[in-house]
């Protein structure tokens, strides 16, 4: 089953200081802990994210992360350092430590609601380099979709459609035995 936005919560994009940002909420057929074990496992992005090619997780708590993500695209390979701050199974921030950026604020939020859950989204981030930051620009948006996209196609082939009334949705994410 695919995502539906929620009513009044359409997709937003903010870009009045050239910054890219967005916002939005989904509604998805998954319980909260299984959408929060599967954005919390960040060393499995390379499995199913476009354009991410490896992390290395530095540190992995049960309440926070710290990870090292390589980002390529059309010929251009960054590596970014985050902190994740993880609130099983409400809410992830993560918190921008390294690499080309100025700054990244990023928050997800797991709500349950019958027959799933609400899933929150945030982002905003500005590159240090104009090149970079007006490449961004460019296909925001087209990659937000992408990147998305992934997440719901992950959490289907996980837990199966329409996981949250599913028999117990056990992930094979090995995030959730982190938390």
């Amino acid at each position: 089953m695919r995502a539906t936005i929620s009513p009044g919560c359409a997709p937003h994009e903010r870009r009045s200081s050239g910054v890219p940002s967005h916002s939005e909420t989904r509604f998805l057929p998954y319980r909260p802990e299984q959408m929060f074990d599967l954005v919390a496992d960040v060393k499995r992005y390379p499995e199913f994210l476009p354009w991410v090619q490896a992390m290395r997780v530095r540190r992995d708590a049960a309440d926070e992360t710290l990870a090292d993500m390589v980002v390529g695209f059309k010929g251009l390979r960054e590596t970014f350092t985050s902190r994740v701050t993880k609130a099983r199974p409400e809410t992830i921030h993560v918190e921008y430590v390294d690499g080309p950026l100025r700054y990244l604020r990023n928050e997800w939020r797991f709500a349950p609601a019958p027959g799933g859950c609400e899933v929150g989204f945030q982002v905003a981030f500005e590159f240090r380099n104009r090149v970079f930051e007006a490449l961004a620009g460019r296909v925001f948006d087209a990659a937000l979709r992408r990147m998305i996209g992934a997440f719901e196609v992950r959490a289907e082939k996980l837990y199966g459609a329409g996981g949250a009334s599913g028999a117990g949705g056990v992930s094979s994410s090995s995030a959730h035995s982190a938390a």
